[in-house]
């Protein structure tokens, strides 16, 4: 019995090393197709703000472009070209072959990142801040510390970097990377929520600030966060916590397929002009 365990045990582990590889580059592949289709709204529902029409913005967002704010209407604008430089730049930098491939683009894409990051992050505080939007205070919160983690993810992969210190390195970044996406995966989760109850989801208010919305708008960092947090653990445990971590990213990233179409075919592609 003894020998057929010592076979069973090293032939499990490395199944369970696989499963774990293919589910987290299964979720990631499913997550960076979805960012693509949220960038690609960006520039066709925005883009035209660069040449001056502002209509979009009036339209389609709570509190757009405000006559006479002109810091804050810049602020607005240099979020919405962040938010799509990010969003592109994000998923090619924790690419591993685009790493292995070309790193010194790696290396300037992820300085182009972290200073667009940090930029977005100084003009969402303004923005929060500054103007009355929709929800409660709560939601103000929530974004605020988003946007204090991104700061705080981003000086610690940089310093992570200057050490040469890789593995530390790829852990913040890829946290920085879920913090960034936080935009991008409240979106989903109400897609998400809206395909699976076929309507409104139960607790949305109609200000964002029933207690799902409240819920989105921690969870879209928090539970993106915490399922890094397992994944990170489960590389270094056993093969039985590897292949439970290898089924919950399978699923993870089933529920992010569903949430990306619901939020391309609700959200994003009816208000494409």
């Amino acid at each position: 019995m003894s020998d057929v365990a010592a076979v069973r045990a090293p032939s499990w582990g490395a199944a369970a090393d696989a499963a774990l590889k293919t589910g987290g580059a299964l979720w990631f592949a499913v997550a960076a197709l979805g960012q693509w289709v949220f960038a690609a709204y960006i520039v066709l529902q925005y883009g035209a703000v660069l040449w001056g029409d502002w209509a979009p913005l009036r339209e389609f967002m709570p509190v757009g472009a405000v006559d006479g704010d002109h810091a804050g209407n810049a602020a607005l604008i240099g979020h919405l070209f962040i938010a799509f430089t990010i969003t592109i730049g994000g998923t090619l930098q924790l690419m591993p072959f685009v790493r292995n491939a070309a790193p010194v683009f790696h290396r300037w894409n992820g300085r182009i990142y972290i200073g667009t990051a940090f930029a977005s992050s100084i003009a969402g505080l303004y923005m929060v801040w500054t103007r009355d939007g929709i929800g409660t205070v709560v939601n103000d919160i929530a974004i605020s510390i988003d946007a204090l983690l991104i700061i705080a993810f981003a000086v610690l992969a940089v310093r992570a970097a200057m050490r040469r210190d890789f593995d530390v390195h790829n852990r913040w970044a890829v946290r920085l990377f879920l913090v960034v996406s936080g935009v991008w995966f409240m979106r989903v989760m109400y897609g998400f929520a809206i395909m699976v109850v076929q309507g409104k989801p139960p607790g949305v208010g109609d200000n964002m600030d029933g207690p799902f919305d409240v819920f989105v708008a921690f969870g879209c960092y928090l539970l993106p966060l915490a399922l890094a947090e397992l994944y990170f653990l489960s590389k270094r445990g056993g093969a039985l916590g590897k292949t439970v971590m290898s089924v919950v990213l399978i699923f993870a990233a089933g529920a992010t397929a569903l949430g990306v179409f619901g939020a391309a075919m609700i959200m994003w592609l009816p208000r494409v002009t």
